[in-house]
């Protein structure tokens, strides 16, 4: 809209400047024309020989009749009778056509005078007729419509400006509310949630429907996505489940024979791998029923932050002091001691998130901790509001800026976490993340100096 308003405003320049220039010359060579008929009315006069004295004109116009020599044989009653109206130059420039402005005052008048002169008289002793009309409507004329220009067409841009401004953004208020819709989308929106579609029957209408039909298609391929590892995952366990009870019977009876010392340990993993899959799954399948409870919730009033903290702790409430010190008892045989803060009083703090998920959240980000303590971690909670905090810090090498948010996405590990893990596989932070945000929280990494700190944030119980 920017570059078309230059536009327009060009134009309006232009046309304005191209009105005041053919103004100014019409209105100049209509006084012209006034003053060569008078002129050559005088010059009839002349070659007749009834030219009177005073030489008769019409309104404040000027008519001298000059000889060769240039001295005033004649004129009308404001002209001067002694000095000539023109010079010798300015004479021959008007008889040959040319526009000639003289200063008004050569006459006694204020403004400028425009000068017109034909030749008369006999050939032998020729004369000239010299008229000025006066330049002062003109020039009121022109400076009234410059005024009028240079104020009303900033006015009219202003004007065109808005009116543009009205019609581009009622234009384009469909676009704005596709992309709107399109911005609040994302993985935690509601499987239901589509773009508006405008009832115009247009183009951004058929736009509109496209796009809702891709996120359909969308929609479908998670939920084919999500519905196969669920699936994977549940007929897998019973397979390992099995295949472990055989190879500890046999390890127990002696009967293992040449098996490798590791295959029990490579089916514990397998099977935790397998466990961590569905629960990341389920965790998807609560977060779209969540996001379409909520959808469909969206009119009602929004409860107060007191409110939402009992609700949401009703039968789901974990003793933070107590779950912190078990974790840190867990943690005893750790490559590196795990610490819990003092004075943390059990039943003082109680988060609002089931404790078997807080427990797990917890577990992984020690783990993870551990793995990259250079000689600690350190637990501590703390409640701020109608939340709760809980952070695992350790003194190890620190985790970029850039990559802090990757960490928490599936099957990512860096690269130095992949020369030190012997185990992982790279699910604990995101499942860690899955439950914090299924309890309507959020967890984060940040700096320590030196090291980084893990944040679990998550609704408290009053």
């Amino acid at each position: 809209m920017t570059v078309g308003l230059i536009g327009v405003a060009g134009a309006l320049a232009i046309g304005g400047a191209l009105l005041y220039g053919v103004l100014t010359v019409s209105l100049t060579r209509s006084v012209e024309a006034v003053a060569r008929a008078s002129a050559e009315q005088v010059a009839l006069l002349v070659d007749a020989g009834r030219l009177p004295d005073p030489v008769p004109v019409s309104g404040a116009q000027v008519i001298q009749v000059l000889d060769q020599q240039g001295r005033v044989v004649d004129g009308s009653i404001a002209a001067d009778r002694l000095t000539a109206l023109v010079t010798p130059d300015e004479l021959q420039r008007a008889l040959a056509g040319g526009s000639v402005v003289v200063p008004g005052n050569r006459s006694g008048l204020s403004g400028g005078l425009q000068v017109v002169a034909v030749p008369a008289g006999p050939q032998g002793a020729p004369l000239h007729v010299v008229a000025a009309a006066p330049t002062t409507d003109i020039e009121r004329s022109a400076a009234t419509v410059r005024t009028l220009l240079l104020i009303s067409l900033p006015l009219l841009l202003v004007v065109i400006g808005l009116i543009a401004w009205r019609v581009v953004g009622a234009a384009l208020a469909p676009v704005e509310a596709l992309r709107r819709g399109a911005a609040r989308i994302d993985a935690s929106s509601s499987e239901t949630e589509r773009l508006p579609v405008p009832p115009t029957h247009d183009e951004v209408s058929a736009l509109a429907t496209t796009l809702n039909a891709m996120l359909d298609r969308v929609t479908a391929a998670r939920r084919q996505q999500r519905a196969f590892t669920a699936d994977a995952a549940h007929e897998l366990r019973n397979p390992l489940a099995s295949m472990r009870a055989q190879l500890e019977v046999a390890q127990h009876l002696g009967e293992a024979g040449d098996l490798p010392q590791d295959l029990l340990v490579d089916v514990d993993r397998l099977s935790t791998l397998v466990d961590d899959l569905l629960l990341l799954a389920r965790a998807d399948e609560s977060a779209a029923a969540r996001a379409a409870s909520d959808m469909s919730s969206h009119a009602a009033p929004e409860p107060s932050p007191r409110a939402s903290s009992r609700r949401l702790g009703e039968g789901d409430a974990a003793d933070v002091a107590k779950l912190l010190a078990d974790v840190v008892r867990a943690a005893g045989q750790a490559r590196v001691p795990v610490r819990g803060a003092p004075r943390l009083i059990p039943g003082t703090i109680r988060a609002a998130m089931p404790e078997a998920d807080l427990r797990r959240a917890l577990s992984n980000l020690v783990d993870n901790a551990v793995r990259h303590a250079a000689t600690s971690v350190v637990l501590a909670a703390a409640r701020t509001g109608h939340t709760v905090r809980v952070t695992v810090t350790d003194d190890g090498h620190g985790v970029p800026v850039a990559d802090r948010m990757r960490v928490f996405e599936r099957f990512t590990r860096l690269d130095e976490g992949r020369d030190r893990d012997s185990g992982g596989s790279g699910l604990g932070l995101a499942i860690t993340k899955a439950l914090v945000r299924q309890a309507g929280g959020d967890v984060w990494l940040e700096d320590a100096a030196p090291g980084t700190r893990a944040v679990i944030s998550v609704p408290a119980v009053r």
